[in-house]
This record gives C-alpha cells, sequence and structure tokens, in this order.
C-alpha cells in the first residue's frame, strides 16, 4: 500500500487529533449511538489536551458522516483548528478510536482500509476492448481501444474466395488482438494496477494474452465469466474479478515474507536484505532504506516509545539519540506512527501481514515474522558494521 494520500498529514506540525469512526445503523436509535459516540470522542480529545478550534472541526466532521455515504465508517484527522484528511474505511472498526498525539494514529488506518490490489479489467471482443479500473474507489472508466471493424466474421462456404475472405478475417482478427494488446499495456502503466484480468471469448483473450508485454503478462489472469457486449455482466463475473485481486493480495504478502525470512540477518555480521526490531528499522528510515515496511499489528512493538523531531526522518530510540539528530525538543511517539510517517515521505510501500494466530500460528516461526510486529525489506542490502 502506497501512502502518499496521507501527504497533508506530513506538511504541517502535530500535535493531532485521530478519529476512527463507526456511524452505525440509519435508524433513529442508530442517530442516537453515533450522537453518543461524537460526545464520546471529543470528550476523550479534550481530556487528553485538544485544544478547543480542533475539537469542534472534529465534532462538526464526525456529526456529517452517515451510514448511507460511509457504511463503514471514516477517519478524521484534524490539527491546528481544521480536519486536515477525513478517509473512507472499507471495514468499520471494532471499537472507537480516539486521540490526541505529536504524530497521526495510522496503523488502524491501514487495517481498515482495503489492501486488495488495484486490477485492470479488459472487457474484449474481436473489434476492440474496454478497460476499467477496479480500486478502492470501485468501478472507473480507463479506455477503451477500438480495432478494424471489417471483416471480422467467418463463412462456412469452402469456395475458393470465401477462403480467400476467411484469411482477411482471421488477419483482421490477429491485428486487432495486437493493437488490444499494445493499448492494454499501456492502460496497465497509465492506471496504476497491480494485476490484469481478461474478460471475453477464450480465443480473443488468448491472442490478447499472448502478444501483452513480459510485465504485464506476468500479473494477467482470465475468466471465463461475461464479455464486452452490454448486459453481459454478472454476479459471478464480480466474484472472478475480487477473487482474482485476493489472490493477487495473498501472493504479494507470502512473496513478501519469503523475503524478508531469506533476506534478515541470521548469522552475526552477515549482509542482510531486511531487518526487524525497531532499533534497527530506525537506523533504516533515517537512511532511506526501506523498500516496504511489514506491520503485524499484534506485534509488541507497534506501542514501543520512541522519540521523533519535525522532519520524518528524526527518529530515534532515546530522546538523547534524537538531540544529536538536530532536534532540541523531541517528543516521544508510538514506534509505528514514527515509522509510518517516514515511509510515507520516502515513498516507500506499506504491507499489513496476518497476525500471529493466521501467519501459523503456536510457537514456530511464523508466529513471530516479523519479531515484535516491525519489519523491513530493504532498497539495497546491508552490511553491519563490525561490532
Amino acid at each position: 500500500m502506497q501512502l502518499s494520500f496521507l501527504t497533508p498529514l506530513f506538511d504541517r506540525p502535530g500535535p493531532w487529533a485521530t478519529v476512527y469512526f463507526d456511524p452505525a445503523q440509519n435508524d433513529e436509535s442508530g442517530a442516537k449511538r453515533r450522537e453518543l459516540s461524537v460526545r464520546e470522542a471529543c470528550r476523550t480529545l479534550e481530556d487528553e489536551g485538544a485544544d478547543a478550534a480542533t475539537v469542534q472541526a472534529v465534532r462538526d466532521a464526525l456529526m456529517g458522516i452517515g451510514p448511507a455515504q460511509d457504511p463503514s465508517g471514516r477517519v478524521v484527522f484534524a490539527a491546528g483548528g481544521e480536519v486536515v484528511l477525513s478517509h473512507r474505511l472499507s471495514r468499520p472498526p471494532q471499537r472507537q478510536i480516539a486521540g490526541w498525539a505529536p504524530l497521526p494514529r495510522l496503523t488502524p488506518l491501514l487495517e481498515l482500509s482495503s489492501q486488495d490490489p488495484v486490477c485492470l479489467v479488459a472487457y474484449i471482443d474481436r473489434t476492440g476492448a474496454d478497460f476499467e479500473r477496479r480500486g478502492a474507489a470501485g468501478p472507473q472508466d480507463a479506455g477503451q481501444v477500438e480495432g478494424r471493424q471489417h471483416p471480422v466474421h467467418r463463412t462456412a462456404s469452402s469456395d475458393w474466395s470465401e477462403r480467400h475472405f476467411q484469411l482477411k478475417v482471421e488477419n483482421t482478427w490477429e491485428q486487432n488482438a495486437a493493437e488490444i494488446a499494445e493499448a492494454l499495456n499501456t492502460a496497465y502503466e497509465e492506471s496504476g494496477a497491480d494485476l490484469v484480468v481478461l474478460v471475453g471469448d477464450p480465443r480473443e483473450r488468448s491472442a490478447v494474452r499472448e502478444r501483452l508485454s513480459g510485465a504485464v503478462g506476468e500479473v494477467t489472469t482470465e475468466t471465463e465469466h461475461g464479455g464486452r457486449a452490454a448486459g453481459s455482466s454478472s454476479p459471478a463475473l464480480e466474484e472472478a474479478i475480487e477473487e482474482a485481486r485476493r489472490q493477487h493480495h495473498r501472493r504479494h504478502v507470502e512473496e513478501a515474507l519469503d523475503r524478508f525470512r531469506a533476506g534478515r540477518v541470521g548469522v552475526a555480521d552477515k549482509p542482510t536484505d531486511a531487518v526487524e526490531g525497531v532499533p534497527a528499522l530506525v537506523e533504516a528510515v533515517r537512511e532511506h532504506r526501506v523498500d516496504t515496511l511489514l506491520i503485524r499489528p499484534d506485534g509488541a512493538d507497534l506501542a514501543r516509545e520512541t522519540w521523533v523531531g519535525a522532519d520524518p526522518d528524526q527518529v530515534a530510540v532515546r530522546r538523547t539519540e534524537a538531540q544529536t539528530l538536530g532536534e532540541s525538543d523531541p517528543v516521544p511517539v508510538r514506534a509505528d506512527d514514527a515509522l509510518l510517517r517516514a515511509a510515507a515521505v520516502t515513498a516507500a510501500d506499506v504491507l499489513i501481514v496476518p497476525p500471529s494466530d493466521e501467519a501459523g500460528g503456536g510457537d514456530g516461526e511464523a508466529a513471530d515474522v516479523p519479531s515484535g510486529g516491525l519489519g523491513a525489506l530493504l532498497r539495497w542490502t546491508y552490511e553491519p558494521a563490525p561490532a
């Protein structure tokens, strides 16, 4: 998950009010529960020291959140008397989270937002294709391509002239498949998609797929449901697209964890492509070496105290260490919030990995990967300094 949408949170100083809010049901009792939840959240902010203007801004924002528009709720981030960012959640929080702290509270957002990959769906027929981007915002038009329209239909005659016509039809199909594949390669790059799903007749899908670039072909799958014609959508097609997204995400997590296990330090002074634990991660984010930050939500290290300054790379395990980085008045924060801020401003990816009861459970290695719940894949191999 890329965190570029969180940039507004790091362009100004804190402290920050953070509230994860579930709007409850759209009935009279639901309205009463929402009002009580708003009061409770604002009281929490006041008790923790939030200023009146920021509390009022949060109150106004929460009162405008309803189940019709936001059935799973929203998270609201506010500072300096205004709401800086309000983001829709994919799943409702199991409990209301409200807090006033030097940094925004971010890990619950990653857990409650969809991490399903962005999918580019290509609806193909013999004359062209329509492209659709599927992400957290729902289906969005991603362009189309039209090939040659004639001739595209075969005949059943064995006459020589008809056989010649059929060769022209074959050539038209081949040419259109090549044009669709070229347009799909471009649409994939422009859409920021993670995978491609081809929809249409088996021959058409196959002809396009074999002409895709290597990078696009590697992330392309097909479904037998649906087609390009109007009205060909179906619940089976929707489920096939969502299943392709889920499978791609599972593979992504598994590949990242495999790389992490293979790359982390196993022997003293061994060069490594991965690190775990707060001290090693703090050093890595300060040097902008983190490529993918791994967070296991049930890890004990997420709430560990770290010290930060105004700049995102001013992160330290101890207060005195933060002062040596040039921050005269560092503040204590949660480790996960500090690391997420640093990851966001250095364009690192962030991946939520399964909690221990889903990653193997028991006392095995899989139950604590990464150790303490925080780890990272690095942008370049790191060789620890001699002890």
